[in-house]
Parts: C-alpha cells; structure tokens; sequence
C-alpha cells in the first residue's frame, strides 16, 4: 500500500513538530519511498520538515531500517555541531524514531535541510569532487562506529560472490528462453568471474576493515550549500549497513564518472572519464584520510567490481524476465 495526502497529515500529527501545520504537499522524484514537504508556522516564521513513508515492499524490514539510521545519525551529531552537516530525525509524540499507522505504513520526519540544493548528476568536475568529500567525510565520521551492530537490512546486497551464483542459477534455468540472445554478455560476464571473490575474500580475512557503508552513493543523495555548493551532508540512509569502503566509492564511480546513461543503446558513447575518477578519488581520499592501505590500493578494483556487479544483476533480471528492474522498450 502507497500513502497519499490524507495519511500523510495523519502521520505528521505524531510527531514533535515546531508550530502548526499549514502545508504539506509531495516533494521529490524519489521512486522508492513517498515524499512529502511539510510546513509549519511558527512565531518566527515557517518551519519545513521532509516526511516520508517507507517503501515496505523494497525494505521488507522498515524497523529495522530505522534502528540503523537512528543509530548511524546519533553518533554522527557527536561528530560536529553543524546542524546542517547531519540529517536530523524528529521524534515521535512518544519518543520514537518512526511511526507505524493503522495502514501498516511506517513514516518518519526529518529536519529540513535549509539553504541546500540536490543535483540528478554532477554539471562539473567540481560537483563530483564535493559529493566526494561529503561521503568520505561520512566515512571517516563514522570510522570507530561498530559496523558489525548494524542490521544486514539487505542481505547480500554487494557480496558479488553471491551475485554470481544467482546469474548462473537464473542462466541455467534459462525461464524465458532469452539466454540465446545475450551469449556475448554472458561470456563477458563468465570471463570476469574470478575478479567477483576479491572485495568478499579481503573482508573475510580480515585485510579489509568492515566500516558503515552508505550503498547509494550518487550524487544526488548528498545536499550541497546552494549559495558555496560545497558538500553539506549526505541523506537517503536507508541502504545504511556494515560493508566495504570499496562499495561506496566504486558505486560512485561506476555511475558519477561514466559518459552516458544505464541505459544507453549506443555502446560506443560509454567510458568511463579519468577526470572524473582522479576528481572524486581526490575528494574522497582528503575527507577519508584514515583508510588503510589495503583499502587505497583496492579502489580502482572497487570501481570495476561494482560496475560489474550492476551488470551481472541487470543480466540476471533480463533472463529472468524483468521482474526487479524497470525496463521501458524490448531488450
């Protein structure tokens, strides 16, 4: 079930909120969960807040969501006293971090994020560099948080390892007859597999820390300052959960740092731009200056194994018959 204008005001009226509501309106082109900006007014003027219902089909634990952005947002306010630096949860009326209506649905309300701007994709290499500090510094924020206490929300989300096994299980059925059609993809994808082990072996054995891990990290889940356009937070921590630094920085790159879009028909218009990669792995390093060394030295492989990663499960869903990913034309 979908929340619609009515359950939204119903669910605001559950929270600690400044003043009394005079607005509340979708917000967004967020595709996941519903959005809604809320207004209040107060003696000294409005008060926005950002509201929002939680997808249950995608996050099939929305509790358990919220226990991990709770937490992850409680140590980061102990890391600085910019209110703009970290999103802001406003309690319930009995002191929670979400509400659950009668509807099943599960909202919370964060603080607006005043005098920000959101980009779909960098407009300068400069704008890529600041998403990189803003997530490097959300790393390095959060280097002595026990990742391990966090709920694995998604199972699996980027153990390539696994990944691979659900290809070659969804190849060998074959449900749609398509695998005929895609044999060059398949033997790219066959070829490369040995590469899948390297992040899951390295966090096994230890040689690589388990830190918090965003899994998101697109430009557009960071809020720039809308006058400096420097890196003011990072938002959208509902993938929040323990994993690799590689993961965020190779996501990043894989779709920050490519010519063309996913979806792209023409082949020869996608790369990957250095510029673009030395600029984001600039930002990242300076704002993270605690990685390891291990870690550095495994970032051009965050970079292509993530990239791979995404493809393995675009294929997989192609094979399958499109079931996870939207599609909008045949193939």
């Amino acid at each position: 079930m979908r929340s619609n204008l009515y359950t939204a005001v119903n669910a605001l009226s559950k929270f600690t909120i400044a003043g009394t509501p005079v607005g509340c309106a979708p917000y967004g082109n967020g595709h996941i969960n519903d959005t809604y900006c809320a207004v209040t007014e107060e003696a000294s003027g409005n008060h926005r807040y950002i509201l929002q219902a939680l997808n249950s089909n995608v996050f099939k634990q929305p509790d358990k969501v919220m226990e991990n952005i709770a937490a992850v947002i409680e140590h980061l306010h102990t890391k600085t006293d910019d209110p703009r630096a970290v999103m802001t949860l406003v309690p319930t009326d009995d002191g929670q971090v979400y509400y659950r209506d009668g509807n099943g649905l599960f909202w919370r309300l964060y603080e607006f994020v005043e005098g920000s701007l959101c980009l779909e994709k960098p407009e300068t290499a400069e704008d890529f560099y600041q998403s990189a500090v803003a997530f490097g510094r959300f790393q390095q924020l959060l280097k002595d948080f026990p990742a391990h206490t966090l709920h694995e929300t998604i199972p699996n989300f980027h153990n390539t390892v696994d990944r691979y096994r659900i290809f070659k299980e969804t190849l060998a059925a074959d449900p749609m007859g398509r695998a005929k059609e895609v044999q060059q993809e398949i033997d790219f994808i066959l070829a490369r597999e040995s590469d899948a082990h390297t992040i899951v072996e390295l966090l096994e054995c230890n040689k690589l820390p388990l830190r918090v891990t965003h899994n998101d990290t697109k430009l557009n889940n960071v809020m720039l300052d809308a006058n400096t356009r420097k890196a003011l937070c990072v938002i959208d921590l509902d993938t929040v959960m323990p994993g690799s630094s590689l993961y965020d920085f190779g996501d990043a790159i894989r779709f920050g740092a490519a010519t063309a879009a996913e979806d792209e028909k023409d082949l020869s218009k996608m790369e990957m731009r250095l510029d673009m990669f030395e600029s984001f792995t600039r930002g990242y390093l300076q704002a993270c200056p605690d990685l390891t060394q291990e870690e550095r030295k495994q970032m051009p492989m965050g970079a292509k194994l993530m990239t791979l990663e995404c493809g393995v499960r675009f294929l997989t869903d192609y094979l399958d018959g499109d079931n996870y990913f939207a599609t909008s034309y045949e193939g």
